[in-house]
């Protein structure tokens, strides 16, 4: 961090600033000058504002999780290591396919699904999208919990509101997201991605990403009411480590934390996701899926539940069905359930 205090050129003019929140004029200064320590006397004194305006800025931007030092008769200084997630630098990432889209960023929620699922309930349209930089209550697949660590992740979730799918359809949301995922995740970190049926993303034999769909149905109608896709990305290693339970299988996808890395790789999954949306009900995306499958050709054990149970995989047909051979001869093809494999 260089110790320096100087100042840049201030990032907005008085006459647009005055569109923005006092707090998003701070952090655009601070994103100017980052690395540099800056006071508060001359960031007021630049950007026209109170000495407690400035702390009160400086203050919320901490709460939302900036990394941002504040040092007695020297002033505020923005990491350069700092990589948090906004709405402003995720939307400068996102395609037209993607202008339909309402993303909302949170320090920590209890979980991205739950918080899209009590939008749904109050009548929100399609396109919102909740992301956080942590979760209290994250959740996996079977009511499995979630590992979502502060600063290191990425965690979203989308509402989608289809019209016209059979429910065989609906059960292709959860697939779509990871050829999604694993393109967003090579296009922005050059890393090979991998995809685990039914629902997990590997690099390099760790599991960097994990995927949940939910739909609800009306009780009288029957109709699908919405569809929520959460997804949770391991953008990098917490800072103490992943938990001893997930470390042998636990991955992430960058080495070390740079500026806007999670701003980008959350708008690519976006990206790459709806623009296979607005193709549904064609599949588009399941030549990507199948291809990047990691089991094909295999050893795994079927799990039924407290039953395991050893086959090889066969390939993935294309309704993204496991075709599996057991030790007895037998073929079967999984529509759901879960398999592990030795690494």
């Amino acid at each position: 961090m260089n110790t320096e205090n100087e100042i840049g050129k201030t990032p907005v003019s008085k006459e647009s600033g005055a569109k923005m929140s006092t707090k998003d004029i701070v952090l655009a200064l601070f994103e100017k000058n980052k690395g540099f320590f800056i006071s508060g006397e001359r960031i007021a004194e630049e950007l026209n504002i109170s000495r407690t305006a400035v702390w009160k800025a400086v203050k919320k931007l901490q709460s939302e999780g900036y990394d941002i030092k504040a040092v007695t008769n020297r002033g505020y200084c923005l990491s350069t290591e700092s990589d948090v997630m906004t709405e402003r630098g995720i939307a400068s990432h996102l395609n037209d396919s993607c202008k339909g889209l309402r993303p909302e960023v949170f320090v920590r929620v209890d979980s991205t699904n739950t918080k899209c699922i009590e939008k749904a309930q109050q009548g929100e349209p399609e396109g919102y999208v909740a992301i956080a930089g942590s979760q209290s209550a994250g959740r996996g697949r079977r009511g499995k919990a979630f590992f979502s660590p502060a600063d290191s992740g990425i965690y979203m979730s989308i509402l989608l509101r289809p019209t016209g799918l059979t429910e065989n359809q609906v059960l292709h949301f959860t697939t779509m997201a990871a050829a999604a995922v694993s393109e967003a995740i090579e296009e922005v970190s050059g890393k090979k991605a991998e995809i685990k049926w039914v629902n997990d993303i590997f690099i390099d034999g760790k599991k960097v990403c994990g995927i949940l769909s939910e739909a609800s149905y009306g009780l009288m109608s029957g109709n699908l009411e919405y569809v929520i896709v959460g997804i949770g990305v391991n953008a990098y290693e917490p800072e103490s480590g992943f938990p001893s339970a997930i470390a042998d299988v636990a991955g992430k996808v960058f080495d070390a934390p740079k500026e806007g890395l999670k701003n980008r790789l959350a708008a690519e999954i976006l990206n790459h996701f709806m623009e296979y949306y607005e193709h549904l009900p064609d599949t588009p995306y399941s030549e990507e899926y199948i291809k990047r499958s990691m089991v094909t050709g295999r050893d795994v054990t079927v799990h039924r539940g407290n039953e395991r149970v050893r086959a090889h995989v066969l390939g993935i047909d294309e309704e993204f069905g496991l075709k599996v051979q057991y030790e007895d001869g037998s073929v079967e093809i999984l529509r759901s359930g879960e398999i592990s494999i030795r690494i």
